[in-house]
């Protein structure tokens, strides 16, 4: 495997004059251009000091040119640190305060309010806006369009991000240049990509699956990109026509859905549809075959571990599953308590292990070796099962169970009852205090446009179809569950929401 994430990224770009982006307006940005461009913004990294192994953090719109910055931070030896453009400037304090950057770009607009940020981190402090357009990009305009890459090892870091921190404070989850090429490599091939893809990419590229998976194994392939700056229903219709594969997260599938002008002639030509980053719903998996054609290709991925399992390629893609490890990945199912690896059908914590895991958590040695075994599997926190084909199953966060009177109850077994309920669009299980079990099963349910849901109906339809001690004792009716930018399910949101349901 080559050492250099860059060198394996463009390791085969059959013609560098070939589209390597293609914006909304139709703009086109070829191989050449990529190279010359990220090569400027290395050189001007470069010029701003930044050294092997600097942070370089990111807090700006997705555009043409956030790529070139992130391809420029790695052939400059720096790492990449983006960051969510929700962030608030006191979020955004403790993340530049805790990596310590050697550059830190925002949008021009926030620049006043985060100078004082940058300046206690000792972080030089540039622009860049939603036109790629800012005093980093002048500095790049400045510096020549070819540039030798610095050299970097395997175990070098490319990345930091930050993990969402539902649960105490967030983490910076340290991935290397070989993490990344040795996951794109394995997806491209276990995905089938080759230089004739297109690929729709409306994600945000602040996380993996739109950094690392899609444009990755995009560059990876030698194919081409539909660069969208986020999910649009009209403009990922218009862009449709011209792709031969997506990739989003469930909330793209039910906006696609929700449109009588998605239509199986609209999705036709399409190669592959694959989802990602939150559970995709039986439901969904199925009335998406039944309008298109079309399996949904699910498979579970992680920050800390970019991608550990896939639904297959050629075979079948089984709705409510993530398939089974990638080749090289390693994975278990143990018991919480023992650590003991349990057998096929049992629920557990998923282990993984393979060149796709993660170095560890930003200066966080303690938590680091909390969260490894003695042999090297990467405790992921995720519950699961892998059933006697070998597909693997995911039941929630070991977070997210539910311990009822002394019974464990896993949230997505009652949560795809819910699902299959009509009217239901989407559901959320959760546990809250109550005097008497400890927890109470809670549901919490947005309905269908133009569907009515009432509670009584709801725990009636149930009754048969689980034990007492899994259905909910109470169900709220909400017009939307809240999400995150990556369209999960803001569990934690929910729970105090609904923490006092009980007294």
């Amino acid at each position: 495997m080559m050492n250099h994430l860059f060198d394996a990224l463009t390791a085969f770009i059959p013609d560098r004059s070939k589209v390597f982006l293609e914006t909304l307006d139709g703009g086109k940005i070829t191989y050449a251009d990529m190279f010359a461009r990220s090569a400027q913004y290395a050189g001007a990294l470069q010029k701003l000091g930044v050294k092997a192994g600097d942070r370089v953090a990111v807090q700006v719109e997705k555009t043409p040119d956030t790529l070139m910055l992130y391809l420029g931070t790695i052939r400059a030896g720096g790492v990449f640190l983006p960051l969510n453009t929700a962030y608030t400037p006191a979020e955004i304090g403790y993340f530049v305060g805790d990596a310590e950057p050697a550059v830190f770009v925002c949008d021009p607009a926030r620049a006043d309010e985060l100078a004082g940020t940058a300046q206690k981190a000792g972080a030089r402090l540039h622009t860049l806006d939603q036109n790629g357009e800012g005093s980093l990009s002048l500095l790049a305009d400045q510096m020549p369009t070819d540039y030798d890459n610095r050299p970097r090892e395997d175990d070098d870091l490319a990345a930091i991000l930050y993990t969402s921190g539902t649960t105490g404070r967030s983490k910076g989850a340290m991935l290397t240049h070989g993490n990344l090429a040795s996951n794109s490599q394995t997806m491209v091939k276990y995905w089938q990509f080759t230089e004739d893809d297109v690929l729709l990419h409306a994600l945000p590229i602040f996380h993996t699956h739109g950094l690392f998976v899609a444009t990755n194994c995009l560059m990876m392939a030698g194919g081409s990109m539909l660069f969208l700056p986020k999910f649009d229903l009209d403009q990922v219709l218009a862009a449709l026509p011209k792709a031969t594969a997506m990739m989003g997260v469930p909330t793209f599938y039910t906006r696609l859905l929700a449109s009588d002008r998605f239509t199986r002639d609209v999705a036709a030509h399409m190669r592959l549809f694959i989802s990602g980053s939150a559970p995709l719903s039986a439901e969904v998996h199925k009335e998406f075959r039944e309008r298109t054609g079309h399996a949904i290709l699910e498979r579970y991925g992680m920050t800390e571990t970019n991608m550990n399992t896939s639904n297959p390629y050629d075979g079948a893609r089984r709705p409510g599953t993530v398939g089974f490890p990638l080749p090289g990945v390693g994975l278990r199912v143990v018991d919480a308590r023992t650590g003991r690896e349990l057998p096929d059908g049992e629920v557990g914590i998923i282990e993984i292990k393979g060149p796709n895991v993660f170095l560890g958590y930003w200066r966080m040695p303690e938590k680091t070796a909390q969260e490894f075994r003695a042999d090297g599997y990467f405790i992921t926190g995720d519950m699961g099962r892998v059933d006697e084909d070998g597909y693997v199953s995911i039941v929630g966060r070991s977070k997210d169970l539910i311990i009822s009177g002394g019974f464990n109850v896993y949230p997505a077994e009652v949560e795809a009852m819910l699902d299959e309920l009509p009217g239901v669009a989407e559901s959320a299980v959760i546990g809250v205090p109550h005097p008497d079990f400890g927890e109470a099963v809670v549901a919490v349910l947005a309905p269908k446009p133009g569907a009515e849901l009432g509670q009584d109906a709801v725990q009636a339809s149930l009754n048969d179809r689980l034990a007492k001690f899994k259905q909910p004792k109470k169900v709220h009716i909400l017009e939307a569950l809240p999400r995150n930018t990556m369209g999960k399910i803001q569990k934690n949101v929910l729970r105090e929401r609904f923490s006092g349901d009980f007294g």
